[in-house]
């Protein structure tokens, strides 16, 4: 069965030929080495399913692509080699968990994860109740009261938001402990273009609000005939003062969802953790 070597190729999917072909042809193995490459690339496919629920139908196709499985072929090899990523592996989807496709109103989109201990929660800008809230989260409270008088709380959950419909991710949604950025330009760019783009085409009237120029280049994927678009400063007090405060995004978001027919924010977080 194995033999034939051109014929070989057509019993296996894309990402399992790229095992098998070295220098542009099929490289000889036995029966064993080929059930053990084999069952190394199911356990690959098996690590980081999809989110639940209807994400996990929207996302299907996608997941099964060469791009995905190199991306999980990198965190696979960054676990096992005892690196400590953020947010917890069972957290990295929390976004989508939190917020189905159907229920989407707003998408808040950051940059990666926070990369301290006990931050990350899977929600951009959010951080884990008991954690201080950082400073980015905190000019964002900040805004939030100037524009639409809500109190800032006691902590940096989210998830409140989420719950209502705004998705809060990041264009990258893991990262490595105390190397911001690190994981940057090994696929999740490509997963969340993804995202953005499933969002654009199927979905009508949505509000994005893009904070800082990374978050902005994910601009070009949304037509803006059909949906809102926002964008400013990021809320790094870096960059807070040149136009992200005043900017009103929180108002303006409501106006237009109140505007299509949609339920507006409540934007006020509940007080205590």
């Amino acid at each position: 069965m194995f033999n034939d070597k051109r014929s070989n190729s057509y019993y296996f999917s894309s990402i399992e030929q790229s095992y098998f072909y070295i220098n542009g042809s099929f490289t000889d193995f036995n029966f064993k080495e080929i059930a053990e490459i084999l069952m190394t690339i199911k356990k690959i496919k098996s690590f980081l399913k999809a989110p639940e629920g209807d994400w996990a139908l929207k996302l299907e196709e996608y997941m099964k692509k060469p791009e995905f499985f190199d991306l999980k072929l990198f965190l696979k090899a960054q676990y096992e080699n005892g690196i400590t990523i953020f947010p917890p592996q069972n957290r990295i989807f929390a976004a989508f968990e939190n917020t189905q496709f159907r229920d989407v109103r707003v998408v808040i989109l950051g940059q990666d994860p926070y990369h301290g201990p006990n931050q990350a929660n899977g929600l951009c800008f959010s951080v884990a109740r008991g954690v201080p809230v950082p400073p980015s989260l905190a000019n964002i409270y900040r805004e939030l009261r100037d524009d639409m008088g809500c109190l800032p709380p006691s902590h940096g959950c989210l998830k409140s938001w989420a719950k209502q419909g705004v998705l809060l991710i990041n264009s990258v949604l893991t990262v490595e402990q105390s190397a911001s950025g690190s994981h940057r330009g090994k696929g999740w760019e490509i997963f969340t273009d993804a995202i953005i783009t499933l969002l654009n085409d199927e979905q009508r009237d949505l509000v994005f609000l893009l904070w800082g120029n990374y978050a902005r280049k994910k601009g070009v994927l949304i037509d803006r005939r059909r949906h809102m678009v926002l964008e400013a400063a990021h809320p790094s007090p870096l960059s807070a003062y040149r136009g992200f405060y005043g900017c009103k995004h929180f108002s303006l978001c409501n106006a237009y969802l109140k505007k299509f027919g949609k339920k507006p924010i409540d934007w006020q977080l509940p007080f205590f953790s």
